[in-house]
């Protein structure tokens, strides 16, 4: 065997579909910047994914698991490239920035270091040992040793190298360590993929005087972050593992007076606000899930769904609004032969199932009159004490650091 021959062979394949992965991201306006573009058709991804196939490294959608706890759940990986794309679109990285990266990995990492140049620096960050010192070696052998390998917690940021002009955090985060915001520069820009009442967006945030405001925010799904700063989900059984709802730790649900509401008959309620095409309803996800006093997300096995207990809308996360001992949550049906468009059908259970039901519809029918085609949520992050008057009218979600306001402008 001419092993030469067969690393050749790899490496052109690799830069085959490492070109043909960029003009997918740019089709999609994933990726829009010359910066951006140049660092992504320049760092090897397969360097820092070993043992994966190529045709998986360079698929634009497709996660790299590179670690798994004792249950099989992911707890690092190489995020999918269209939302490394939009995360550092987000970013808005220009040379001779200071950057922290929270979640090591290398690939992220070397990106960076290719849009900050050589008069830039840039800090990785992890509390697991395994990830750091592979990412160490994955960016030594790709020429990136100039990037920072920093084994630690991140809540406490990075302190010896701060102030940053840009943080990006490349996990799940349901809360915002005062270290973050005290390290970022006035101005810069915060990064975060943000767990608001089971919703998870990655959300851009700029230190004004502070505080952290939005200035955009994009449908993302990652790892949760370790640590410190660890904050799971629960899941409340309903129906034994087969069906049950995802809800923040803290949040209070009475368990068996749910389970008793999905075993009595549903309402069914149509709201009349259609979808199709390609149009992308995560801004109703987001509006409901600020709109609504309680939320979840129900959770259901195939089996549940194709007995009926459910509809399929549960195999993914049904959006669900709880009202002590009922709940409602949000499906679809086809309204045409072709099945391109769909009609938003809410479902009721228990002894207020049928005004939650016509609460939701009517929550559904507000988004679509005034919010469908506006400008989005505005995002605020105050420190944890900042009083009410300080503070505007919307939707507050108390953590542990601060206490995030989620309003909505309207289109007009």
């Amino acid at each position: 065997m001419n092993t030469l021959r067969d690393d050749d062979t790899v490496t052109d394949r690799a830069a085959v579909l490492r070109a043909a992965m960029v003009e997918q991201l740019r089709t999609h306006d994933e990726l829009c910047s010359d910066a951006l573009i140049r660092a992504f058709a320049t760092v090897p991804r397969e360097a820092f994914a070993p043992g994966a196939p190529l045709e998986q490294v360079y698929n634009r959608d497709d996660v790299v698991i590179t670690q798994r706890d004792e249950n099989g759940l992911a707890t690092s990986s190489v995020s999918a490239p269209r939302i490394q794309a939009m995360m550092l679109e987000q970013a808005d990285i220009r040379p001779g920035m200071r950057v922290l990266e929270i979640g090591s990995g290398g690939y992220n990492a070397a990106l960076i270091a290719e849009l900050v140049g050589p008069n830039g620096h840039v800090t990785t960050v992890d509390i697991d040992s395994f990830v750091t010192d592979r990412a160490a070696e994955f960016l030594a052998d790709t020429g990136y040793s100039r990037v920072r390998v920093v084994r630690a917690d991140a809540e406490g940021g990075v302190p010896g190298h701060a102030p940053f002009d840009r943080i990006v955090v490349t996990a799940g985060a349901w809360d915002i360590p005062p270290a973050w915001t005290e390290q970022l520069a006035e101005g810069g820009v915060l990064v975060v993929p943000l767990r608001m009442r089971g919703l998870t967006r990655s959300v851009a945030l700029v230190r004004e005087q502070g505080r952290l405001v939005s200035r955009g925010y994009v449908l993302c799904g990652f790892v949760p972050i370790l640590g410190v700063g660890a904050n799971a989900e629960r899941l409340v059984l309903l129906r034994g593992e087969d069906v049950a709802l995802r809800v923040d730790a803290d949040q209070a649900v009475d368990a068996d007076a749910l389970r008793e509401a999905l075993s009595v008959p549903r309402v069914v309620r149509e709201s009349g606000v259609e979808v199709g095409g390609f149009e992308s309803f995560d801004e109703l996800d987001l509006f409901l899930a600020t709109a609504l006093d309680d939320f979840g997300l129900l959770v259901a096995k195939s089996e549940m769904i194709e007995a009926g207990v459910v509809e399929r809308s549960a195999r993914m996360g049904a959006k669900t609004a709880l009202a002590g001992s009922s709940f409602a949550y949000r499906a679809s049906q086809a309204t045409s032969e072709d099945r391109t468009s769909f009609e938003f059908v809410v479902y009721g259970h228990g002894r207020d199932g049928e005004s939650i039901a016509e609460k939701y519809v009517a929550l559904i029918r507000e988004w679509d009159r005034v919010h469908r085609h506006g400008p989005g949520a505005r995002i605020e992050v105050f420190p944890a004490g900042t009083p009410d008057a300080e503070i505007g009218e919307g939707r507050l979600m108390e953590k542990k650091h601060t206490r995030v306001l989620v309003s909505w402008p309207s289109s007009s």
